[in-house]
């Protein structure tokens, strides 16, 4: 059965290529009309004569499809290279964004003085005191943390931004 299924799907593909392989004629009749015919229309008048295409160069073909297999590669590697350079940006956008916050909590919990940051007015015999310079550069320090923390934070978004 197979045997016989094979025979005859050569012998149809066999038949099939010198049909392929003729000539088609553009024939215009005398009423106007249009025939495309691969034999002599009577009464007709031959407009045209369409040759079929040559098939491709198998060898054109198989460097063709090769040079579109290396073409994707190209754009796949490039597509996973950028999805990791977004994913660690992203990555640093959290880590700089906790970072931050982090600062600006200290920086508010920091606002309270310490033991030892305040020095007694004597002068005055009022029992009042002021802050000291132990308390100022915490503060300072504390706002540097902060600045710092924006800016690694704005540094991260503009890499993002370059990606895009």
């Amino acid at each position: 059965m197979k045997t016989t299924a094979l025979a005859l799907a050569c012998a149809t593909m066999m038949l099939a290529l010198p049909a392929a392989a003729q000539s088609i004629y553009k024939y215009v009749r005398p009423d106007g009309s249009v025939v495309y015919s691969d034999k002599p229309v009577s009464g007709a008048r031959l407009d045209e004569r369409l040759e079929p295409a040559q098939p491709p160069d198998p060898k054109a073909v198989a460097a063709a499809q090769e040079a579109a297999r290396k073409r994707a590669r190209a754009v796949n590697e490039s597509a996973a290279e950028r999805t990791q350079a977004v994913n660690a940006v992203d990555t640093e956008i959290r880590a700089a964004n906790s970072a931050l916050e982090t600062a600006r909590a200290r920086l508010e919990a920091g606002r309270e003085p310490l033991p030892g940051e305040r020095t007694g007015i004597i002068a005055t015999g009022s029992g009042r005191s002021r802050l000291n310079g132990e308390y100022w550069a915490r503060q300072i320090e504390n706002e540097q943390a902060v600045a710092e923390a924006r800016a690694r934070l704005d540094a991260a978004y503009a890499a993002r931004n370059a990606l895009r």
